[in-house]
């Protein structure tokens, strides 16, 4: 739609003044409406591969990009490829069978094989619980008949061994279950009666258990360059927001009721490392040198400026096909084909002067939106290159990306948490299932040790590892 063509000259100073009045008014209402329809329109063209919204947003009419071709291998495992066997195990029961006669000839066998061939069966156990009952006996003095009972067992404080309490923690931090499933579970496969009221306590201590190990991911994280990124949470039904800060040794989670610089304070402390971010506010008071902005969100916001079809949408697909040849050469720097050294030398220079370049003219475009990114990501300039030269630093923020999803479908399912006793549940329990992801150890096993040691009051095993 098209504004149509003014008056010519001579026609419009004939009207009365008042007409020519009312006519003016049009035009500028006119004018006002064509720019908020184009606002409507832009929001309405808004999808995840040019705004921050998730791709489950997604309407069924978006097309995720041009479709791959299809490969000529076939489906299943390919010609060649290793061999995968199934891992065996040590057996609870072992049963041998040996051929009484000769397959060929008749004759009786005797003796035993050295290396028999194993065809092993895994199974769970009929019994897969194992019951305690600690028996505290009152018995009467024959000096002063005063009835004296047994004190009570630390161990059965709970009701609950540390084994089972360690798998409830799992059920919810690794399978995001509710409470009622995991009651349902252990009732259906472990034949243990569970009420929802144990399954939040059970909760609760783990939390504690927790607490001092989360402390130490959180100190360790602190002094380290980190990816950072947060996304929306319910607490007792109002606005909270989940931070998440990933190091190359551990992964930390805070839930806190404001989006803010205190919040993010919390989680980064005073003397953080290089922080890869987004460009949302709360970042920018960071030192240019202590700051990555992330390549990803930017090649979002590039093709917002395509898809506005305004006069910055030329600026934004040459700002696009920069970002692709930036991820295609920094590609070959990951996979260890082309040094650091090498791309600081053949590609940064010239790549750094095309961008900056696009930039100020995108600054200047006539596209309003368009023009304040670009201003802005001027501002920032210095902040899009710190990973060139600095070790360990990526130019995406894809690690923080990908450890906050766990807990958006958990959020999804769950809602949210209604309480301060939860969201400390969940922010830790989530700090240990991605730690130990990360470092490849095993999350049950850590969380069993943990809550011993919190039980015994010893030493809880490091969430830093070998990394300690």
């Amino acid at each position: 739609m098209t504004m149509p063509p003014p008056l010519p000259e001579e026609l419009f100073a004939s009207l009365p003044v008042a007409v020519q009045t009312y006519l003016r008014q049009l035009e500028a209402f006119a004018t006002q409406l064509a720019a908020q329809v184009a606002q409507l329109e832009a929001k309405l063209q808004q999808n995840s591969s040019n705004s921050s919204r998730p791709p489950s947003s997604d309407g069924p009419q978006h097309k995720r990009g041009v479709p791959r071709p299809p490969s000529q291998r076939r489906r299943g495992g390919q010609t060649g490829h290793p061999k995968h066997d199934r891992v065996i195990l040590p057996p609870d029961q072992v049963v041998d069978y040996k051929p009484s006669h000769c397959g060929r000839c008749g004759t009786s066998l005797a003796g035993d094989d050295p290396d028999p061939s194993i065809d092993q069966v895994i199974e769970l156990h009929e019994k897969l619980r194992w019951v305690t009952h600690h028996r505290r006996h009152t018995l009467d003095c024959p000096l002063c008949q005063a009835r004296t009972t047994a004190a009570p067992v630390p161990e059965a404080a709970n009701g609950f061994g540390p084994r089972i309490q360690a798998a409830t923690a799992y059920f919810s931090g690794v399978g995001r279950l509710s409470k009622r499933t995991i009651a349902l579970l252990f009732a259906d496969i472990y034949d243990i009666p569970m009420a929802l009221g144990s399954v939040s306590k059970l909760e609760a201590r783990t939390s504690l258990a927790l607490h001092s190990i989360h402390d130490e991911a959180l100190n360790h994280t602190q002094t380290r360059d980190a990816n950072v990124d947060e996304t929306g949470w319910k607490q007792g039904k109002k606005k909270a927001w989940l931070w998440a800060a990933v190091t190359r040794l551990v992964t930390v989670f805070l839930i806190r009721r404001q989006r803010n610089r205190g919040a993010f304070d919390d989680l980064v402390g005073s003397t953080p490392g290089v922080l890869t971010t987004d460009r949302y506010s709360v970042y920018t008071h960071l030192p240019s040198e202590k700051r990555q902005i992330c390549w990803a969100h930017l090649r979002r916001d590039f093709q917002a400026m395509i898809d506005r079809r305004d006069p910055g949408s030329g600026v934004g697909e040459e700002l696009l096909l920069y970002a692709d040849i930036l991820s295609q050469e920094w590609g070959k720097v990951r996979a260890e084909i082309r040094t650091r050294a090498w791309f600081q030398r053949e590609i940064l220079p010239w790549l750094r002067e095309e961008v900056h370049l696009l930039l100020e003219s995108g600054s200047q475009c006539g596209g309003s939106k368009t023009a304040g990114v670009c201003s802005e990501l001027l501002s920032l300039e210095a902040s899009l290159w710190t990973f060139a030269s600095r070790p360990g630093v990526e130019p995406t923020n894809n690690a923080a990306e990908r450890a906050v999803r766990h807990a958006v479908c958990w959020r999804k399912t769950s809602y949210g948490t209604d309480s301060e006793q939860g969201s400390r549940f969940v922010e830790r329990i989530l700090t240990v299932v991605a730690s130990c992801r990360s470092q490849g150890r095993d999350v049950l096993k850590f969380l069993t040790q943990a809550i011993m040691a919190h039980q015994n009051g010893s030493q809880k095993p490091s969430i830093l590892g070998d990394g300690a």
